[in-house]
């Protein structure tokens, strides 16, 4: 039987927060935001494994409370960009997957996936032939800059949709996408489209947000708050 798989590369500095910590260990409700982020997948039956991927010279993670779990894993391989983190943690976990298992990639700084949501993902996917990801239809009008930071035109917004996370594909596959990549792809589904293959989207939410700026800390206290 096919199992889930979640892994999670937090390698990242996070140097559009302006902060002296990498934004998983920033305090969000009185605790890091990692915590947030891995509890929705420790209290999912579903899910057999959680595998985070820190870099070799992370000294914050030791320093946390976050208590012993037999399905949390923690390996100290993260690479320089995150198609690299994904890559080294694949590898690491080789002898704990079947070639089949499905992988869920999540951001590290999005702390606000919901039960309900998660579970959409996996019943979507869970017998899909490649796989695919979170995603929001872009609602705004689009516009392209010029180096002026002057409108140089409009972008037309059909079809268009916001990835999010997580991105969720068969083990080998992802792997040999991952492999295969000559540059570095900004998701996992930027890998696998380059195979040929076509990622299915699983409507998401705007509250699954990433945080990436200081002020999205605040929106992201305001979500799990119920506000």
């Amino acid at each position: 039987m096919q199992k889930f798989h979640v892994l999670i590369p937090a390698a990242g500095s996070g140097s559009r927060m302006v902060t002296q910590y990498p934004k998983q260990y920033l305090q969000l409700q009185g605790r890091p935001l990692i915590e947030h982020t891995l509890a929705i997948f420790m209290q999912s039956a579903r899910i057999s494994s959680v595998n985070l991927v820190l870099s070799p010279d992370d000294v914050l993670w030791d320093k946390l409370n976050i208590p012993d779990n037999l399905r949390l894993k923690v390996f100290r391989c993260g690479g320089a960009t995150r198609s690299q983190s994904v890559m080294n943690g694949l590898v690491a976990i080789e002898q704990d997957v079947n070639g089949d298992d499905w992988i869920l990639v999540h951001d590290a700084a999005r702390p606000c996936l919901s039960n309900a949501l998660l579970n959409q993902l996996l019943d979507t996917l869970q017998n899909d032939p490649v796989g695919g990801l979170l995603a929001v239809p872009l609602a705004d009008t689009l516009k392209r800059a010029n180096d002026e930071q002057r409108v140089a035109n409009t972008e037309p917004r059909e079809n268009l949709w916001q990835a999010q996370t997580p991105q969720m594909f068969r083990y080998d596959l992802l792997r040999r996408a991952l492999q295969a990549s000559g540059g570095a792809p900004t998701d996992e589904a930027q890998a696998i489209e380059a195979l040929g293959l076509e990622p299915k989207l699983v409507p998401g939410e705007l509250s699954n947000l990433k945080v990436t700026y200081p002020q999205d800390l605040l929106l992201a206290e305001a979500i799990l708050n119920g506000e």
